[in-house]
């Protein structure tokens, strides 16, 4: 064993190996080292547990292919592309929405090149990045004005700091809700410094609860939509309308957090009703603050639209500069709003719209055409059938509306169920599915067409003996 372990070749004969190897050119060089040096541990533990038996084990012919097949593996980002066969379309672990090809191209136009973030090129002088996407946020909402920052929570915040620092902000108990990460609406509000001022009953809430509570401490009617959990039977809240017309009495502004808010009526293709941010703005809110990349289908980004009055005044808060959006996130946003311009347009070319509209006959003929290719691809490695399912929209949208869909189940003749969606997360190119009654399940409705036969590969290579 001594003898074998002064025969493992030094770090510098694989480097000079790799020199002229083209597909390790992205490796930078230290990390190459460091990556060579693991390997050559693994073969010392190799050695030990007796698994390397001969010097010819030991020749660089033999390890080289190895220890390139290693630093291939250890040298991919960590950030990078996975193919998501859950059928939830808004996945909130996976990234969110998908950006339209225009967006994603105008990402790339933003970020290699120069750009005119903040010139007026009308005048040569400095100017506003949020100039790039106000007009269009006040054209497709009906707002007087529009702010974009880096979430919705930030939205909120901002909101809050500005207009309510160190008054009341009247909300109802039932609206107390919790996103993503376990923030909650409370914790937000007490980080802007405005202070809560909570009425009604979880499940019931009038009208005079809030005019009991207010007070000349107070600064603000807030609603809060709860889009990701729904109250039902013996539950009341008091609407829109009414609010705004209480906030009128007491010149109060009225604040309508959306969360997951959308330019697209869904219930025109059997969903469950959800307010436009064009409907809440119409209802006579003051103010409306909503995600972009969650049923919009646009980048991560809180945007804000309403009176101008409100809007001028929050944009000067100083908190503004912190929360900002950058290039990247205006470029995408921008271009997924223009495609708003066009609602037939906006529904066939955002992902997001186009996958939680897609019907049911034609994700069936999806998923016989990736059945096929699986079939073919895998041949005897696994067992292929399709059967009636459900996708989810996700991201906290539509809890529970069901969306009919046809998956595509795999069951492999060796190992486990398990044991392929393990492997499956561990490869080149990531795949996620599900797995229910012991079938690793496919939705064909967030992959592409073009992303099948890359299925095809990826599942071949996990079910290689």
């Amino acid at each position: 064993m001594s003898s074998l372990f002064r025969h493992i070749p030094a770090v510098d004969r694989f480097l000079h190996e790799f020199e002229s190897d083209a597909s390790l050119d992205d490796v930078p060089r230290s990390m190459m080292r460091d990556l060579v040096g693991e390997f050559l541990d693994l073969c010392r533990e190799e050695i030990r547990q007796d698994l390397l038996h001969s010097v010819q084990d030991l020749d660089l012919t033999i390890l080289v292919p190895r220890a390139k097949a290693y630093i291939l593996s250890r040298s991919q980002t960590h950030f990078r592309r996975v193919l998501n066969a859950t059928g939830v379309v808004i996945h909130t672990n996976l990234g969110r929405s998908v950006l339209a090809k225009s967006a994603a191209q105008a990402v790339l136009a933003g970020c290699a090149h120069y750009s005119n973030l903040e010139m007026d090129l009308a005048t040569g002088q400095r100017g506003s990045r949020y100039s790039h996407v106000e007009e269009l946020l006040c054209r497709l909402t009906g707002a007087e004005a529009g702010l974009v920052v880096n979430n919705n929570a930030a939205a909120v915040l901002l909101v809050l700091d500005t207009l309510a620092k160190g008054r009341e902000v009247i909300v109802s108990r039932g609206q107390l809700v919790e996103i993503g990460g376990s923030f909650r609406i409370p914790e937000v509000m007490k980080k802007s410094g405005a202070i809560l001022r909570e009425v009604g009953a979880t499940n019931r809430t009038h009208l005079v609860d809030y005019q009991e509570a207010i007070n000349e401490h107070t600064a603000m009617l807030m609603k809060v939509h709860t889009s990701n959990y729904r109250i039902i039977g013996f539950h009341k809240e008091v609407a829109l309308a009414d609010l705004v017309a209480l906030g009128q009495a007491h010149n109060l502004p009225v604040f309508e957090d959306l969360g997951s808010g959308n330019f697209f009526d869904f219930s025109s293709f059997g969903f469950m009703p959800e307010p436009t941010v064009q409907q809440v703005l119409k209802n006579g809110a003051d103010l409306v603050s909503f995600s972009g990349d969650k049923l919009l289908g646009g980048p991560q980004a809180g945007i804000i639209v309403g009176q101008k009055k409100y809007i001028e005044h929050i944009k000067k808060n100083q908190l503004n500069r912190a929360l900002r959006i950058d290039k990247m996130t205006l470029a995408a946003l921008e271009a997924t709003l223009r495609l708003y311009l066009d609602p037939k347009k906006a529904r066939d070319t955002v992902p997001t719209l186009a996958m939680i509209t897609a019907s049911p006959e034609k994700l069936q003929k999806k998923a016989q055409k990736l059945r096929r290719i699986l079939s073919n691809t895998l041949g005897e490695l696994a067992c292929i059938s399709t059967r009636s399912g459900f996708s989810r929209v996700g991201g906290g949208s539509f809890p529970e509306q069901d969306l009919p869909t046809t998956l595509v189940c795999v069951v492999p003749k060796q190992g486990s169920v398990e044991d392929l969606r393990q492997g499956l997360l561990h490869g080149d190119l990531p795949l996620v599915g599900r797995v229910e009654d012991d079938h690793f399940c496919l939705d064909p409705r967030t992959l592409t067409q073009d992303e099948f036969k890359l299925v095809g590969k990826v599942l071949h290579v996990a079910l290689l003996p």
